[in-house]
This record gives structure tokens, sequence and C-alpha cells, in this order.
């Protein structure tokens, strides 16, 4: 294992309103973290894909914890995004590595998930917070789902360690009202709503 698991944090968020009507029920949005070790921290790396396997994995595990913590039911989740705080004895790559395995192990734990999963990342210190984009699993132009969640840990990454987040949602935003963007076609951008 190259990735040696410190911490798990998660944290949960349950909408009740946003002052307008309520939702029929409310929406639970939630992050997960692992704080975990950086094996790179100090040295250049060309190849990262001996590490896909084992992130694969850790992605799937946190996402099926976050799913139990988000009320157990694949099925409900509507949006998803994930992220990386890099310690800063590490680079910015080490965070993107997480991208593509951390993502599909979050595929696999919800059982679905057409589109891109929306990603960020950044080199901190303990402490650094992160907002992690959400958007709709089936298509990223949904424009109700355009959101965001901060994570982060308090003593945490340390200088040679990596945070790795995933994020989901049961919906959109509590009472989206520009469902999918505008048409801004007739101004010489793309046909698709932003």
């Amino acid at each position: 294992m190259q990735f040696k698991v410190r911490k798990i944090i998660v944290g949960v968020e349950e909408v009740h309103h946003e002052f307008g009507p309520p939702p029929p029920q409310p929406l639970l949005k939630g992050s997960i973290a692992a704080v975990v070790s950086n094996p790179y921290v100090g040295r250049y790396v060309e190849d990262f894909a001996p590490a896909t396997d084992e992130l694969f994995a850790l992605g799937e595990q946190l996402g099926k914890k976050l799913i139990g913590h988000l009320g157990g039911d694949a099925s409900a989740i509507e949006s998803y995004g994930k992220g990386a705080i890099v310690g800063v004895g590490g680079e910015i790559e080490h965070g993107a590595i997480w991208h593509i395995p951390g993502g599909g192990g979050m595929r696999a734990a919800i059982g679905r998930g057409e589109a891109i999963v929306a990603s960020t990342k950044k080199v901190g210190a303990p402490g650094t917070r992160l907002d992690v984009p959400l958007t709709h699993l089936a298509w990223s132009y949904v424009g109700s789902h355009y959101d965001a969640l901060e994570a982060g840990v308090a003593d945490g990454p340390r200088p040679d360690e990596l945070v790795f987040i995933l994020a989901m949602a049961t919906g959109g935003r509590v009472n989206a009202r520009l469902a999918n963007g505008f048409d801004l076609s007739d101004r010489g951008a793309p046909g698709v709503p932003v």
C-alpha cells in the first residue's frame, strides 16, 4: 500500500430551505476526505500508473461510505465531484493522480455516472479548505445542479500528506430557478446551455 490512510473525515449538510418554499425532503450534500501519506514527496516521478488500482479501490471505498452517510441509497445520488489538497512537500501533479481513479471508484460505488466528475486541486498547509464542484452525474449541463461543497481537514495535509476528497448530493440547489442556464448561441457561444 503506497497511500496509508491516517484518518477519514465525513461532513453532511441537510438543507431544509433557502428562503423560499421548502423542498419535499431536505437536500443532502456530503463530502468525505481521506488523509493519506504522499509516497512521492521529495522526488520526481514520471509514471503514476502503478497507483491506479489502489486509488480506484480507495475511491470506491470512500464512495460507499459517503453514500451510507447520505441515507444509504445510491439511486438517490444526483450529483458528484472530487478534489485533492496536496501538502506543501508535494507538487500539484500529486493531486491530479486522484482524479481519474478516484472518480472511477466513486462511479463504481454509485453504480452509474455518465458525466465527467468535476474536480479541483491545490497545494496547501494543514487546515486548507477546498471548494469541491458538484455537477449532475448524468449530464454536465444540468444547470440546477451546478453547486459546490467546502471540505478540508483541520490537521491535514501535513507536508508529506495528501487529502483526497469525494462529494455527492441528492439533488440540485434548493429552489433552483436557472435550471438549464441561458442559451447564448445568439451571442456567438456554442448552442449549449451554460
